[in-house]
């Protein structure tokens, strides 16, 4: 596993992959804290981390179209099955190299909230704290990355699938950016409402299940600072599916 998973992060640095995907992602979550939060004159980040994981419909794919979708488009997915390394090993490697890409991105972008602690500290220097709260709440702050970095790594698990289905690179995106516009937005859509506040969906059995299947339902405990074992249990459930029938997918070509 450590093989593939040292391969993989080489691809990522020899091709441009890595660079254009951390490039985008570092730039947009700049502009986009600033537009959030800077300029609108506010602590809060929970715009700022919405809007961060609606990008993930376009970046996520960046990431996993090429996983294993450039193996068989280079003739190289046999040279994998017949290596020394587990099936579950190699998919591990590949994820994991993935998401080191994914988590390292995030945590440089926690340079953003840097002016939002400075800010804080310049403002309470000049108030009586007994009476208000200034500043960024270090909790929702934690908490949301924390969510993001369970959420993306779902994501990253289900752009590996599609990416081990697919032939080649830009229909694994295509299909992945498809696939996880509909789990991110279907909350959005659950949520819509009439001119008269009804929901538009009449059925509660369909919005809970919606409810279900979107995985931004489950955000808001963490960005809130509250941790949820439920929601860490769906994100990693989810985590483990996707990448499970990634390894049966190999298993069964391995042995097909």
């Amino acid at each position: 596993m450590l093989a593939i998973y040292r391969k993989e992060m080489r691809s990522y640095f020899i091709n441009p992959i890595g660079y254009v995907y951390l490039g985008v992602f570092l730039v947009f979550s700049a502009l986009l804290f600033c537009y959030t939060t800077l300029n609108a004159g506010t602590y809060s980040t929970s715009t700022y981390f919405t809007f961060l994981i609606i990008s993930f419909v376009i970046l996520i794919p960046i990431l996993t179209m090429r996983l294993f979708a450039e193996e068989r488009k280079l003739r190289t997915e046999q040279l994998l099955l017949t290596a020394p390394v587990t099936i579950t090993g190699m998919v591990l490697g590949k994820y994991l190299a993935a998401l080191t890409i994914y988590v390292g991105g995030i945590l440089v972008s926690c340079v953003n909230f840097i002016p939002l602690y400075i800010i804080g500290a310049a403002e309470r220097a000049g108030e009586d704290m007994s009476l208000t709260h200034i500043g960024p709440v270090t909790g929702e702050i934690v908490g949301s990355l924390f969510a993001v970095i369970l959420l993306g790594a779902a994501l990253i698990a289900v752009g590996t699938l599609i990416s081990a289905l697919t032939e080649n690179q830009l229909s694994a995106a295509i299909i992945t950016i498809g696939v996880i516009a509909v789990m991110i937005l279907l909350n959005v859509f659950n949520r819509l409402t009439d001119s008269d506040g009804q929901p538009l969906i009449g059925s509660y059995a369909v919005r809970f299940v919606l409810d279900w299947i979107s995985v931004m339902s489950r955000f808001g405990n963490f960005s809130n600072g509250i941790f949820d074992y439920a929601a860490l249990f769906y994100y990693l459930s989810i985590t483990f599916v996707f990448l499970f029938l990634t390894v049966r997918v190999y298993e069964k070509r391995r042995w097909g």
